[in-house]
């Protein structure tokens, strides 16, 4: 289970699917050191993205693919 906040240096450990997501979602700039030590939540709202529904998509995304 995904939440905000968890780090997403944690979160791209857990699932590297992830990645995607966030992607597609606007954080391209996931791989730098910073985003690392940052939770989902703090990630989301500094590229004005809600964390809440980012989790949801997040959660969706990595339980429904195998």
């Amino acid at each position: 289970m995904i939440e905000k906040n968890m780090l997403i240096s944690e979160l791209l450990e857990k699932d590297e699917r992830a990645a995607a997501i966030l992607a597609q979602a606007g954080m391209h700039c996931i791989g730098c050191a910073a985003a690392g030590g940052e939770t989902i939540e703090e990630a989301a709202l500094e590229h004005g993205l809600d964390p809440v529904l980012l989790v949801r998509k997040l959660n969706l995304y990595l339980n429904r693919q195998v």
